[in-house]
Formats: structure tokens, sequence, C-alpha cells
């Protein structure tokens, strides 16, 4: 178990280095990316709820929502990097569609971190989701929906175009990459997400 927790933290803070500004904080992400915020500036979340250090971190950009600039629209988007957390990233879009996501995405951090459940395959979130008062018959049509699966891939697909080989890690306007590693940790990432921000601010003046 020592090895498996060992590994996990190591996955969860590894980082792609390509284009690292060391002294900013962040790596450019080239070509940069398409967002889906309109006259926005996006930031992005991308997270896996196995990981320990994206459990810490929602504390730090929970805060930072309560006062993120009004130009700025936030989103979060489940890491694919393997074929296990496939259940975690439908169950994070199966809450949203069910319009259930405020109460499972922390339901679901603190039912892994706090309660040590494992919630790994489709029985166990199927169960989740039932004690966390959504019918069974709303989640089996959801989580095994077409929609559902399209999302899924193209969650897939955007994480290989961003690089990302590390979570959490934010996507600041489809340009930047900020993580632990690169900011110097969760304090410091919010610090650099403002200060990208305050630059894309500026050119779209």
């Amino acid at each position: 178990m020592k090895r498996i927790t060992n590994y996990l933290t190591f996955f969860c803070l590894i980082t792609f280095f390509s284009q690292v500004h060391a002294f900013d904080g962040y790596i450019e992400i080239t070509p940069p990316q398409p967002t889906q915020a309109e006259n926005q500036i996006e930031v992005l979340e991308i997270f896996w709820y196995g990981c320990p250090h994206c459990y810490d971190f929602e504390p730090f950009i929970n805060d930072w929502l309560k006062t993120k600039p009004d130009n700025v629209m936030f989103r979060r988007m489940p890491g694919i990097f393997q074929k296990s957390w496939i259940p975690h990233a439908k169950a994070y879009y199966t809450a949203e569609k069910l319009g259930v996501l405020n109460s499972i995405h922390n339901a679901m951090f603190k039912a892994i971190h706090q309660k040590k459940k494992k919630l790994s395959n489709d029985s166990s979130i199927k169960k989740f989701f039932i004690n966390n008062n959504v019918s069974k018959s709303d989640f089996k049509k959801t989580y095994e929906s077409d929609e559902i699966n399209t999302k899924i891939k193209q969650a897939y697909i955007m994480g290989q175009r961003y690089k990302i080989t590390g979570v959490p890690a934010v996507i600041v306007n489809g340009k930047y990459m900020v993580s632990g590693t690169t900011a110097g940790g969760f304090e410091n990432m919010i610090k650099v997400i403002n200060l990208l921000i305050e630059q894309e601010s500026s050119v779209t003046e």
C-alpha cells in the first residue's frame, strides 16, 4: 500500500518541463488551445478525484473562486491519463449533467480521501450516487449515455493537447499551464494564475 501511495504522489506531482518559464511559475502551451469562454479569460482546473494533491488543492481554488475577477470564466475538466481514471471522469460529467455537481464534487473527494472509499469502478460509483440522493435510473441513463462518453473522449484529447502529465494543473486561457511544481506550491499557483489573468486582461483591453 505504501508503494502504491508513493507512486500516486509521484504521478500527481510530475509535470511536463518543456518550455518552462522557471521564474514565472508556468509552462507555455504550444500551440495555444481554444477555450470555451466568449469574451472572457478561461481558467481551467484539471484534476483527478483519486489524487491526494488535487484534494489538498481544493480549498485554495475554492477560496480563489470567491474573489475571481468578473472577466474570468472558471471550469473544471477531469484528467484521464489511464483507463482506470475513466469512472471518476464519468462521475464528474454525470453529476454535472444531472445538476448535482455542487454536492457530488466535494462528496467524492471526501469519500475517497477522508472515508477511504475506493470508488474505483462503475458499481461503486453508482452506489455512491444513489446514497447521495440520485435515482438509480437517472444515474444509469446519464452515466452510460453517448453524451458522457463523448465528453470523456474530448477530455482525453484536450489533456493530450495541453501536454498534461500531472494533476492538479490549471490552464489559463488555453496558453499557460500552472502546477504546484512549476509555481512552487499551491499558494504560489494562485499567485501565478492571478498574474497570468492580469497579463491576459491587458492584452484584450
